[in-house]
């Protein structure tokens, strides 16, 4: 006895540390999702910064060359005025003048360098921005990795969960009966209503016990589910003529409901699911352990229709 409470409790210290490492990743995910999205819009915030730069340095360059051309328009008027006014200083007006082509040709060299040096920081901007795209790649890449990895650890965990509620006998109340109502609601399109487990009735000598039943009441439809942990023909003929009789005669209130029966295991063979699909049975079991699922919902549907 003492062997037996040893290992059940050390049955749950490992359900606990599963549990905890799944919070933490999840805690992880979501410090992660955040870090990004601030990063995001800070690489926004930057954009928007040196675009606003930008456009201020072009207002403030079209203001400049407006300026000079108004400034040298004035100093032509004056030019003007002062050959009419002083012949005499003619030599000394092309001097000034001279003097004045070697400081615009020093300006037309300045905004030459200036041009430059403007294709050279565009320049590069674009291989910054190159950069950038290339680091992004490589960290979805990494994301996408990351992802992989956290999904084939999650299937780990569905199955050693699975394992565990198979050894302990809980596959109905902690793997099936969670997964009841998403996984009904999200096929059937039918809210439920009322859902219930390990459910026992009784009428005269007629009694039974129902491992999960679903009832819709917009749907007038009840949903059977037969949980085995490992599903055999045997048990499949079983609930096929005699459990789901058992159940009509132990509920006449469902008579007018659509009976929908449903077979709950962690994983089903592919030969017990063609025999589910054969006889009009739906299998309700882990997806290549990502995700509790019903592994013949099509095949149904388009055999009913």
């Amino acid at each position: 006895m003492e062997i037996l409470e040893e290992k059940v409790s050390k049955l749950e210290e490992m359900v606990m540390r599963l549990v905890y490492i799944q919070q933490k990743t999840e805690m992880e995910i979501q410090s992660l999702s955040r870090e990004m999205k601030e990063f995001k819009e800070n690489t926004e915030k930057m954009i928007a910064e040196m675009k606003q730069d930008t456009e201020r340095f072009k207002q403030n360059t079209e203001k400049m060359i407006a300026e000079m051309k108004q400034d040298t328009e004035r100093f032509k008027q004056n030019t003007e005025k002062m050959i009419a006014e002083m012949k005499q200083d003619t030599e000394n007006l092309k001097q000034e003048m001279r003097e004045f082509k070697d400081e615009m040709k020093e300006f037309k060299d300045e905004m030459k360098q200036f041009r430059q040096n403007t294709e050279k920081i565009i320049t590069e901007m674009k291989q910054d921005t190159e950069n950038l795209k290339q680091e992004m790649r490589e960290f979805k890449d990494e994301m996408k990795q990351f992802k992989d990895e956290m999904k084939k650890e999650h299937r780990k965990m569905n199955k050693q969960w699975g394992e565990l509620a198979n050894k302990m006998g809980t596959i109905v109340e902690d793997i099936i009966f969670p997964a009841t109502k998403p996984v009904l609601e999200k096929y059937f399109k039918c809210e439920l209503t009322d859902l219930g487990m390990n459910i026992k009735r009784k009428r005269g000598n007629l009694k039974d016990e129902f491992d999960v039943i679903a009832v819709s009441e917009p749907c007038k439809t009840v949903y059977l589910i037969e949980v085995k942990a490992t599903p055999k023909v045997e048990y499949i003929n079983d609930f096929k003529d005699k459990k789901i009789n058992r159940f009509k005669m132990l509920y006449p209130e469902y008579n007018d409901y659509k009976l929908v029966p449903i077979l709950g295991s962690l994983r089903i063979e592919k030969d017990i699911l063609n025999y589910l699909t054969k006889n009009g049975i739906y299998a309700m079991a882990y997806r290549e352990w990502e995700y509790m699922d019903i592994l013949n919902f099509e095949e149904l549907n388009t055999s009913n229709n």
